[in-house]
């Protein structure tokens, strides 16, 4: 198998000419799950696949990672092989952020009589989630709120923090090997994101090495970055990954 992390876009959230920051794991060329839906996410996703995506992973409820969940359900609602067959997979502590954010506007059609998630398939998850023979785990990220974030990792192939400050401990344990790390990162770090002090700080340079950088400010900004000497994710670009040494459900 080849796996790829494709960026569908790489801007923090008001560095809208980057696009809103979502990524899409590959396998053998075919789109295997998004990591968020901002605004603009589904029009690159199906400029990219031609299609809407089928499993979508939610690292926290800011709108620029999932304003673009409403159009989603008007999408797959109203064409019947779609509907209630996307999965969305979500930490079981964002389930009430996302109902109230996203699902819990009265009416979702104007006609009445339809419930938000019956177009998909919410899947809540705590440690991780099984998604076609492979095990995604899920972990606690640091942004705003404890219990807000949860990035995700496939063992051996990647991490994707999400929005995040630093995260050494978490990052050492679930990519502790030789996988890449997509990590928030600007030129400036704040309380609820990562500047490039801070990684140059708290992460070795064995780790380091392993970064690709994204959520930054805008194309200047990445340039710097890039010059300092790290990789910079674009918009459009597909990242080779390890194969997945996860645990498979039809191991054994």
């Amino acid at each position: 198998m080849s796996w790829h992390l494709n960026f569908l876009g790489t801007g923090a959230a008001h560095a809208v000419e980057l696009g809103s920051s979502s990524a899409v794991l590959e396998r053998d060329g075919q789109p295997m799950l998004l990591i968020d839906c901002g605004p603009d996410t589904l029009d690159r996703y199906v400029a990219a696949y031609g299609a809407s995506p089928l499993n979508v992973y939610i690292t926290h409820t800011h709108m620029d990672h999932v304003g673009g969940l409403e159009r989603l359900f008007t999408r797959v609602w109203f064409n019947e092989a779609l509907r209630g067959k996307t999965r969305v997979f979500a930490h079981a502590a964002l389930v009430p952020w996302l109902q109230t954010r996203v699902a819990d506007y009265p009416g979702v059609l104007a006609e009445g009589g339809v419930n938000y998630w019956e177009a998909f398939r919410l899947v809540p998850c705590s440690r991780g989630f099984w998604l076609d023979g492979f095990w995604f785990d899920v972990f606690a990220t640091r942004h705003h709120r404890p219990g807000t974030s949860f990035g995700v990792a496939l063992s051996g192939s990647f991490a994707f923090t999400g929005d995040t400050r630093p995260i050494p401990e978490v990052l050492t344990h679930y990519a502790g090997a030789h996988e890449l790390i997509a990590h928030d990162c600007g030129l400036v770090g704040n309380p609820s994101h990562t500047g490039i002090d801070d990684i140059e700080r708290e992460y070795d340079e064995a780790l380091r090495a392993r970064l690709v950088l994204y959520h930054y400010g805008s194309k200047a900004d990445g340039d710097a970055l890039a010059e300092r000497g790290y990789r910079i994710a674009r918009a459009g670009e597909r990242v080779a990954l390890a194969d997945p040494s996860s645990p498979r459900a039809d191991a054994g």
